[in-house]
């Protein structure tokens, strides 16, 4: 679509503002910058400065019979609430009567909502109160807006219309749409995720694909006409227009475009409303700023060196007791990791001392300087140096390691480092240091943390955790999944990888603070590694713009196709504040992360829980394919059944039972037959099997299941109390032993290992049996301990891998949805 948009004319008005000392546009410049924008005409519109004495002539010449009268100022944003708009009879006098009421009225409503609600005073009028601060307030206003009225078709619930950007400080410029007018907020509080308004990166959509989005919402429904009493009042093509102007707007005027001469902070249009099939803003405002220099590249190829480690330098290491940094040398050792490959450093370490086999140096300039004297020798220098010193050492030590070159990449173990009002200048001035090392040369090391758990590499044969092993005991059997867990927090993924030994992806990283190294850079990493097909993350805040750039890596992941996994923390204001003070991140609104992540192709989890199961699911099924939403559930409890089928829909999914083929029936009835159950059940979806069902009978019916065209997976109980089915850990007692040669724990598997479509298991029984479980999770099959998590993850994961197959489709040229 060719929209054509004045960007000069848009750039003069900033100009013209700017060179004024303001950083905002007036509502009249917001009109005229829509004129530019290529978008529908806004209304006529004309100022009266404030002192004017405008001729009966030009107060007549706007159109219409009425006009809208409107106060201009640059501190009052909610005209409405302070009596800032009006609409009179067109005549001069009446307008003039109006101009004049308000120009003395507004002060004195405005002053008394702030004294009522001083929280929401702008800065210049803090502190101020009574006849002080109408006297502020009236010294600010800069007249008034006459503007042409043009009345709606319709003013009914949902006919008005807000479109705006937003420049966030994770994700650079968004947009958003939906229901419009003076209770938006209110909408977007009461109805539920997606129906109100929508949002999207600019970066990574089109006017095509946010009208799909936006399809989806209330706002929608009665613009279109499609609610009972409606009629459409604007045509679909308008809408994309409108929404195309924006979005070009945002690219053009974005921290994204280097050569964009200013950046749009705010740009709201609220509301558009609808006359004769034109949409005619009724209030626009917009604010703008200069744009700032970005930080030095970080050299991120450099997280190779970390993650596959030829040396390791540890500093903090005691010979005495098990601190931090003894248990870490240990744990590096015990994955298997030469000890000669391991350097301790240590004041006042003679040569020759060792601890564990691994050699003990002074200092990082032991490690052997090149000629210059003044640099570790490029063949000395470590590939990883831990540091599991106190906060207070830190700030040398990253002096020394920049200043000798003395290693690739940094690992910073300590807090202390940004999660408190007293420690922020220390990380300030170290984030400094190596944004600085990163403008020169090969962009110098690399740092991982501060405050943070390090990272378990199972292809680098190293662990970093803290965790002695008595506490959390470690499979060293060689098998590990194509996956990668990066955490912010390492005690979550501590705390998952306890819960959910099953997961073993081949790389956990803990982020820590991202004093350097960030959630994005490591998605940008493992988009390109061959060693991954899973990508989990849990975050708790973006750095500056990282918030973009994760969502174009995990889009390049996904395209590429692999899966992400994504959870994001901090979604209340309180659950915003506990982040901040945890891993120094700053949590940011939580609607337009998961908007712009779920854009990007990632698979959100809603829950702790629901990050355990999609991952494990992404783990198990990746490689299966993924059709469509027919399920197809079997249970031999009836309360199960009935479970399954009241599971298939929520307000965040919505799955559908399969139905049957009439040979999967027949054949079905056959199996109940031969096992004498045809009397007791009838073929249906959820199919309930009966007790008696035994191991045979549940395989069979699932691999018919399976098989069928029309179903496109399978969620099936095992039934581990039914008498009928062997799922004991038992050798001594053979009618329940699972190790028998027919045991449902093999049949099963061998079920999934042929089909290539998705099959879940679900064992509902007490800790008995773990063993069951446990043993149909290493065949592959995913288990569940409970059949509503089973189909409400299930469809979670189905739906998000559906959206990725239309990401990936559209990325090879088909039109974009």
């Amino acid at each position: 679509m060719t929209i054509p948009i004045d960007y000069s004319r848009i750039t003069e008005l900033f100009c013209t503002a700017h060179e004024e000392g303001r950083d905002f546009l007036y509502e009249y410049e917001v009109y005229t910058l829509l004129a530019s924008s290529g978008a529908e005409t806004p209304p006529k519109a004309n100022l009266i400065p404030r002192g004017a004495r405008p001729s009966d002539e030009e107060l007549m010449a706007i159109p219409g019979d009425k006009a809208v009268i409107k106060i201009v100022s640059p501190t009052i944003v909610h005209k409405t609430e302070v009596r800032g708009v009006r609409i009179v009879e067109k005549t001069p006098e009446r307008i003039r009567s109006a101009v004049r009421r308000m120009l003395y009225e507004v002060p004195e409503n405005y002053a008394a909502y702030i004294e009522r609600n001083p929280d929401h005073a702008p800065e210049p009028y803090k502190g101020l109160r009574g006849e002080t601060l109408q006297a502020a307030i009236s010294r600010d206003l800069k007249g008034v807006l006459q503007v042409q009225f043009m009345p709606p078709d319709s003013s009914a619930f949902g006919n008005e219309l807000i479109v705006g950007l937003r420049r966030t400080r994770e994700f650079g410029t968004v947009i958003s749409a939906g229901l419009g007018g003076t209770d938006t907020e209110l909408y977007a509080e009461r109805f539920r995720k997606g129906q109100a308004i929508v949002a999207a990166s600019t970066e990574l959509t089109d006017e095509d694909a946010f009208f799909e989005l936006f399809r989806k919402t209330i706002s929608y429904r009665k613009l279109a006409g499609l609610t009972r009493g409606q009629q459409r009042i604007v045509t679909d093509e308008q809408l994309v227009e409108c929404f195309g102007s924006f979005i070009r707007m945002a690219k053009y005027f974005s921290d994204a475009n280097p050569e964009a001469p200013f950046i749009i902070e705010e740009l709201e249009i609220n509301p558009f409303a609808f006359t004769d099939y034109l949409m005619v803003p009724l209030d626009g405002l917009c604010r703008f700023s200069v744009p700032q220099p970005a930080g030095n590249a970080r050299p991120v190829q450099k997280i190779h060196n970390l993650l596959h480690p030829k040396s390791i330098g540890i500093v903090g290491v005691s010979t005495t007791r098990r601190n931090f940094g003894r248990i870490i040398l240990d744990n590096v050792l015990n994955e298997g990791f030469a000890p000669e490959k391991v350097t301790v450093f240590r004041p006042g370490a003679a040569e020759g001392d060792t601890i564990a086999g691994a050699r003990c140096l002074s200092d990082l300039a032991a490690l052997g300087l090149d000629e210059s004297g003044q640099r570790v020798a490029p063949e000395n220098a470590l590939d990883l140096f831990v540091v599991a010193v106190g906060a207070a050492q830190v700030s040398d030590l990253v002096d020394d390691v920049i200043r000798l070159g003395a290693a690739k990449t940094v690992m910073l173990i300590p807090g202390g480092m940004g999660e408190t009002e007293e420690s922020r200048e220390r990380a300030e001035r170290i984030i400094a240091r190596i944004d600085e090392e990163h403008g020169k040369g090969d962009g110098g090391p690399v740092f991982l943390g501060a405050n943070c758990m390090g990272v378990v590499s199972r292809p680098g044969n190293y662990d970093t955790w803290f965790i002695p092993e008595q506490k959390l005991p470690k499979d060293r059997s060689g098998t590990y999944h194509r996956a990668a867990l990066v955490s912010q927090s390492g005690a979550f993924m501590l705390h998952r990888s306890s819960q959910s030994p099953e997961l073993r992806p081949a790389y956990m990283i803990s982020m820590g603070n991202q004093t350097d190294l960030t959630l994005g850079d490591m998605v940008t990493y493992f988009k390109d590694s061959d060693a991954v097909d899973v990508i989990a993350v849990y975050a708790e805040g973006f750095n500056d713009l990282d918030g973009l750039a994760f969502c174009r890596a995990v889009r390049e992941a996904v395209i590429a196709g692999k899966e992400v996994v994504f959870y994001k923390a901090g979604r209340t204001p309180e659950g915003k504040s506990a982040t901040s003070g945890h891993t120094a991140s700053l949590a940011g609104d939580y609607m337009v992360c998961e908007s712009c992540v779920r854009q990007a192709g990632a698979i959100i989890a809603r829950t702790f829980t629901e990050f355990q199961e999609l991952f494990l699911l992404a783990e198990k099924l990746y490689g299966k394919k993924v059709n469509g939403t027919r399920l197809a559930a079997v249970s031999g409890a009836g309360f199960e059944a009935v479970g399954m089928a009241d599971s298939i829909h929520s307000d965040d999914y919505r799955m559908e039972l399969a139905t049957y083929a009439p040979a999967t029936v027949n054949a079905i009835k056959e199996i109940l037959k031969t096992k004498r159950l045809d009397g007791l059940v009838t073929v249906t979806n959820p199919l309930d099997i009966n007790p008696a069902a035994d191991d045979e009978a549940h395989a069979e019916i699932a691999r018919l299941l399976a098989e069928d065209p029309g179903v496109d997976a399978v969620v099936i109980s095992l039934d581990p109390l039914s008498p009928s089915v062997h799922t004991l850990d038992s050798p001594d007692v053979p009618e329940f032993s699972m190790h028998e040669a027919g045991a449902i724990t093999k049949r099963i598997a061998a079920v999934a290992a042929k089909c290539d479509k998705p099959i879940i298991g679900v064992v509902d029984g007490g800790r008995l049996f773990d063993p069951m479980r446990a043993e149909v999770m290493s065949s592959g099959v995913p288990v569940f301990s409970v059949c509503d998590r089973a189909i409400g993850s299930l469809a979670i994961y189905i739906e998000g891998r559906l959206r990725a197959d239309i990401l990936r489709a559209c990325s090879n040229g088909c039109n974009k949805r």
